[in-house]
């Protein structure tokens, strides 16, 4: 069987493991900060800018869709295996930040709902 989309989607996860390692220690943390998530943006930009090229066979773009998919789980796994304990045992920061980033995203559910959508003639 052969697997399509896993080249890219391996070179944005580990380019973003790279990334979130480095601004980790960029900041004094001994971990890494944000990497899956770069690597899913990073992975987002890639498709889109090759399919605007022309540059994706069929296979590959229903692969990278597939993989993309399965990015979802891996973040999930990934922050697992953070230590939750410690980050609350040091203040109350994590919690704040929690509430705060949760709170943001409520707010922004209608506004991103908006994009694409085409203006109706009333």
């Amino acid at each position: 069987m052969r697997i399509y989309g896993v080249a890219l989607l391996a070179f944005c996860f580990l380019t973003g493991k790279l990334v979130g390692n480095l601004l980790g220690a960029s900041i004094g943390i001994n971990g890494d900060v944000g990497g899956v998530g770069f690597g899913m943006i990073l992975l987002i930009f890639a498709n889109g800018y090759l399919r605007k090229k022309g540059l994706l066979k069929p296979l590959t773009e229903k692969g990278i869709l597939f993989w993309s998919a399965m990015y979802i789980p891996v973040v999930v796994a990934m922050s697992a295996t953070q230590n939750v304990k410690a980050a609350i045992s040091e203040g109350p920061i994590a919690i704040i930040v929690g509430v705060i980033v949760t709170i943001s995203a409520f707010l922004l559910v209608p506004v991103i709902s908006k994009i694409g959508r085409k203006k109706q003639n009333d």
